[in-house]
């Protein structure tokens, strides 16, 4: 999360594409930045795990960095965030709009098709079976063969 004195939507952008999960301009109301605490407090606790792994890929959040075996896997600060967030909960599904929490900041306007954008290069990247559309509920991670 970054607060800043920058405000304009060129900084915004700038900041989230580089990884920040969160954006928080001067001047601001406390009663916002309480808000937002007690939001990043109801992230899940799984992110605490400094490599979460699943079917042989690993994420190394401190870098962001995905890697199969030992080979990097490039992706976007957009398409980390988006598997991230499926390796958190790896057997649950997570609707289009739990994944574009991941993807937007606050005030940040949302692209209709950005969560199926994502996770298309996603497999593309990873191989088509490794995330799940479950039709009319959302997308997870496949389980491992």
């Amino acid at each position: 999360a970054l607060l800043t004195a920058r405000d304009r939507p060129a900084d915004k952008v700038r900041g989230l594409d580089l990884g920040a999960d969160d954006y928080l301009g001067k001047p601001f109301e406390l009663t916002e930045l309480a808000a937002r605490l007690r939001a990043l407090g109801r992230r899940p606790a799984a992110l605490s795990e400094a490599q979460p792994a699943w079917n042989g890929v690993t994420l190394d959040l401190a870098c962001m960095l995905a890697l199969r075996g030992e080979t990097p896997i490039q992706l976007s600060p957009r398409e980390f965030s988006v598997l991230r967030a499926l390796m958190a909960h790896p057997r649950a599904i997570l609707s289009k709009n739990q994944l574009e929490e991941q993807l937007y900041g606050w005030q940040e306007e949302i692209d209709s098709n950005a969560v199926e954008v994502h996770v298309h290069k996603l497999r593309a990247k990873l191989g088509h079976g490794f995330i799940e559309t479950v039709r009319g509920a959302g997308y997870r991670l496949a389980e491992p063969q």
